[in-house]
């Protein structure tokens, strides 16, 4: 009969378990796909001290449960050896047939993986405390926005999901709610007050520089365009006939490169609305003045856009923001009484705002807006104060 083996300490060792000339513990096992593999520690037991200077790591006993359970449960050992980088980039080739902005953003995560030791991690390591700490080090030390952060774990999650699916991992570190966790700095876009929206517009207008865009500026006041929207716009999409807008797209630029046509943002962004008198005056001026660029461009088959800069390139999203800051930021050294931020965005808030204010149809609204959801409309979209809950009760009477 066989002696059994010990360890210099004299205590029994496992099937599998073996101490190394040079102190170590080893032991040995055969993986789910029949490879033989080994792990090692300085420790046998949980309870034994680490050597001076060394950092402290799981003991081999420890790593033989995990082991252990893992095979029990088919849990593919050491992750599949993934690192959080390669399971992001695993998880980006099983989305097909996503939206340029969408690809931009996964790259975007991508990038900062590649340059972050988080990246690194293998992924059965990574716990959840280390998935909250690096999200609050990419805000504190970092200083990445929340929006930005709501955005990498707007990956992160979904992909250790994968993981976890695709038995590589036991639970998703990522799972938890981020607000719990990372300091919500955003700065909600607030509707302007309807006074506040007549002085702006009244600036533009009488601005001797900054006129040249009033009647666009009005437009996204008066109907809630997404500015995509508003800058996809075509001669063909503005029916003076039926009096109507037809919004079925979104003008989009990549980064120094190429403008291109997206679908609106929600099958429900898809919509034809109305053109009040005023709005339609405003596009009659747009294209009156409407200077013709020597060739038409092109852009995914559509042509014919309303608003082209000084070089004469289509203007895009990106254009409009740069007017607003600088039209606030003139108002701002004219007026002692300071106008709050404006953005086109803000256009789209005042004008549900207004219209929820005004006693329209919720579901009315939800169809003008484009939503998809009307707890957009009703939730995020209406701003509604102490001076218009008192207007509304008074109107019913009730006060």
């Amino acid at each position: 009969m066989s002696e059994k083996r010990r360890d210099n300490r004299g205590r029994l060792l496992h099937n599998g378990e073996m101490q190394m000339p040079d102190g170590r513990y080893r032991f040995k096992y055969i993986d789910e796909n029949g490879k033989a593999n080994a792990v090692y520690s300085l420790r046998l037991d949980h309870n034994d001290k680490m050597p001076p200077g060394k950092k402290r790591t799981l003991s081999l006993r420890e790593m033989e449960k995990k082991i252990q359970a893992d095979l029990f449960d088919h849990i593919i050992t050491n992750g599949g050896n993934y690192s959080v980088l390669e399971l992001v980039e695993k998880y980006i080739q099983t989305k097909t047939g996503v939206r340029a902005t969408t690809e931009a953003g996964y790259q975007t995560v991508v990038n900062i993986l590649k340059k972050d030791s988080f990246g690194r991690k293998r992924i059965d390591t990574v716990r959840i405390s280390d998935a909250k700490t690096w999200l609050i080090k990419l805000q504190k030390k970092d200083g990445r926005s929340f929006s930005s952060i709501h955005s990498i774990r707007g990956v992160l999650r979904p992909a250790f999901q994968l993981a976890v699916d695709d038995d590589l991992i036991r639970k998703n570190p990522f799972g938890f709610q981020l607000v719990d966790v990372v300091v919500n700095d955003s700065v909600r876009r607030e509707a302007i007050t309807r006074d506040e929206e007549r002085k702006f517009l009244k600036f533009v207008k009488e601005d001797s520089h900054f006129c040249r865009y009033y009647e666009g500026i009005y437009i996204l006041f008066k109907t809630g365009m997404r500015i995509s929207e508003f800058c996809g716009l075509t001669l063909k999409d503005i029916d003076f006939k039926g009096h109507r807008i037809n919004i079925d797209h979104q003008l989009q630029k990549r980064a120094k490169t190429s403008y291109y046509i997206e679908d609106t943002k929600t099958e429900s962004g898809t919509r034809v609305i109305p053109m009040a008198p005023d709005v339609e005056e405003c596009f009659k001026k747009i294209i009156k003045n409407r200077i013709k660029p020597k060739v038409e461009p092109v852009v995914d088959g559509y042509t014919g856009f309303l608003y082209f800069d000084k070089d004469g390139k289509i203007m895009y999203s990106l254009h409009w923001e740069h007017y607003f800051k600088h039209i606030v930021e003139k108002y701002n050294k004219t007026y002692k009484l300071q106008m709050p931020n404006v953005t086109p965005h803000v256009c789209r808030h005042t004008y549900c705002s207004n219209m929820a204010k005004s006693g329209m149809n919720p579901k009315t609204l939800q169809y003008l807006m484009g939503h998809s959801d009307i707890s957009v409309t009703l939730n995020v979209y209406t701003h509604v104060n102490f001076d218009d809950a008192k207007a509304e009760l008074a109107r019913m009477k009730v006060m």
